[in-house]
């Protein structure tokens, strides 16, 4: 009788065990997927993003135009302006007076501007390709920092050659709009780039004249900085 009343009490367990657990269960890559088909609707944003690279804190607005173009208009540091117009990489740096430029098939455009790339379609596209895609811990939202209320779904980016930039990449989506809140991007000498989105607006009708940047005059001018000697 002992046995058929504890075998009793395990199928109920199972019962209630299984009428607990209907949520829906979505891997890591599904979610991912989907996180990229959002950011496949989406033809321009502007938001603010705060950057921090090691101990340096910088703040811009970003705006950005499907499929390649990128804008920071820098508020730390004032006026400092990055401009990627899909063809040249423009770096104004008021406190030099100076202008670098970089064009788009002379080389590498700098990790800084890969992290920035990540938060958009194409940039996530290439991250499915050479990233594998696990949760940090599981599907539930988590708080994006300690002590916050925001909570968000992290998903964790790990390379699968030596040959990316990125050791691994955190991301912490939020979860109702499927936009990126942050991106934590880890270099392989841990330097880690973080980038914090907020205040998006989406769909604007944005055109590629907000990525036209006019040279101050007075500034000095340096193409194809990454190569000069």
């Amino acid at each position: 009788m002992l046995k058929k009343s504890a075998f009793f009490v395990l199928i109920l367990n199972v019962i209630f065990a299984a009428a607990f657990s209907q949520e829906t269960i979505i891997t890591a890559n599904e979610y991912f997927k989907s996180v990229s088909e959002k950011y496949g609707t989406v033809k321009d944003y502007q938001a603010n993003v705060d950057i921090v690279v090691g101990k340096e804190d910088m703040q811009a607005e970003l705006t950005y135009l499907s499929p390649d173009k990128v804008r920071f208009d820098f508020s730390r540091p004032d006026n400092q302006v990055i401009v990627f117009n899909g063809e040249t990489l423009t770096i104004y740096l008021p406190g030099s007076a100076a202008v670098l430029t970089q064009n788009a098939n002379s080389g590498d455009s700098g990790n800084g501007a890969k992290a920035a790339n990540l938060a958009t379609s194409e940039g996530l596209s290439l991250m499915r390709r050479y990233y594998s895609v696990s949760y940090e811990t599981s599907q539930e939202a988590v708080p994006l920092e300690e002590g916050s209320e925001e909570r968000v779904v992290r998903l964790m980016l790990w390379r699968r050659t030596t040959a990316e930039a990125f050791r691994y990449i955190k991301l912490s989506i939020n979860p109702d709009t499927k936009m990126i809140r942050r991106v934590e991007a880890v270099t392989p000498s841990n330097i880690t780039y973080m980038m914090t989105f907020s205040d998006y607006e989406v769909n604007q009708g944005l055109t590629a004249q907000r990525f036209s940047y006019d040279i101050p005059s007075a500034a000095n001018v340096y193409d194809n900085f990454m190569f000069s000697e």
